[in-house]
């Protein structure tokens, strides 16, 4: 296997269950990680942890823990941050991969917001905010790697009207929480990077094409950017191996400060301090989504 280059580091993968994120979790245990394998329940946490053992010999269950929350509830968002700093001191790299498609029916979640924007976007910055101690306390600064997709180039986020309720598209949903979370590893408090793994055969390909690459594939650049190794610069996007230009959104240090802000009140932490403070989030309400966040990239 691969040289254990990753080893002493740990890492939190998102949305690990499946498709690139159970193969992400894989190829850093491999190399040596200690890898928090996450997913929407705890019993599917688990069945993950079981499964990449299963695939890799080398793979020693003492590399693996499984952690788990329903992104679709931002209080457990919360509640598994403040697990993960209450029992990693340091946590060198974030991967920000949970994805959910935009359903074809106009759904929000419990907290108030529509379900790709929550799933895809505001949980993984609520989870990044309140990692941020932990992520800093490692040596070299701690990274983020933002699993996103090209699609993001063909959206615009409805500052407005964020949850889209006047005017719904599934696909428009979708590519605006793409965009958000490339605008977001631009954001200064760690570093961060965004990633497109290539179109894959994982749950999201129909939101692509017919076919595509083996989700081990997608993994790989993924993976090549958890490694202390590749130097990285803060708010870069990659194609697959290939560092590119972004949506010129994704660049503007004004578009960063107003997702930033809008970020804040969607997820309950405006007038808060920040990572320390999760403000009103509990007062939210909506129509409910169970069951919505996934591991499907």
């Amino acid at each position: 296997m691969a040289v254990a280059t990753l080893a002493s580091r740990t890492v939190l993968v998102t949305g690990a269950t499946s498709g690139i994120g159970l193969e992400t979790a894989r190829q850093l245990a491999e190399r040596g990680a200690v890898v928090l394998v996450h997913g929407r329940t705890a019993e599917e946490a688990r069945a993950a942890v079981d499964r990449v053992i299963a695939l890799s010999a080398d793979v020693q269950g003492a590399q693996l823990r499984a952690v788990s929350a329903d992104f679709a509830h931002l209080d457990e968002v919360a509640e598994l941050a403040h697990t993960v700093v209450a029992e990693y001191p340091r946590l060198d790299v974030l991967v920000n991969n949970a994805a959910t498609a935009a359903p074809e029916r106009y759904t929000l979640t419990d907290d108030g917001n529509e379900i790709a924007f929550q799933v895809n976007f505001l949980a993984h910055y609520l989870l990044t905010c309140l990692l941020e101690p932990v992520l800093t306390a490692a040596p070299d600064g701690g990274r983020v790697v933002n699993v996103s997709s090209s699609l993001h180039r063909t959206a615009a986020i409805q500052w407005a009207d964020p949850n889209r309720a006047r005017r719904y598209s599934r696909l428009a949903a979708y590519a605006q929480s793409q965009l958000a979370l490339t605008v977001f590893a631009a954001d200064p408090r760690v570093s961060a990077v965004s990633v497109h793994p290539g179109v894959c055969e994982t749950e999201l390909l129909p939101l692509y094409a017919h076919d595509g690459a083996t989700a081990a594939e997608g993994a790989t650049h993924v993976v090549r950017l958890c490694d202390p190794a590749t130097e990285i610069v803060n708010g870069a996007y990659y194609e697959r191996a290939e560092r590119v230009q972004p949506a010129a959104a994704a660049t503007e240090e004004r578009t960063v400060k107003r997702l930033n802000k809008l970020a804040d009140r969607m997820v309950g932490m405006s007038g808060t301090a920040g990572v320390n403070g999760m403000g009103g989030m509990s007062g939210m309400s909506g129509n409910g989504a169970e069951g919505a966040e996934g591991g499907a990239r």
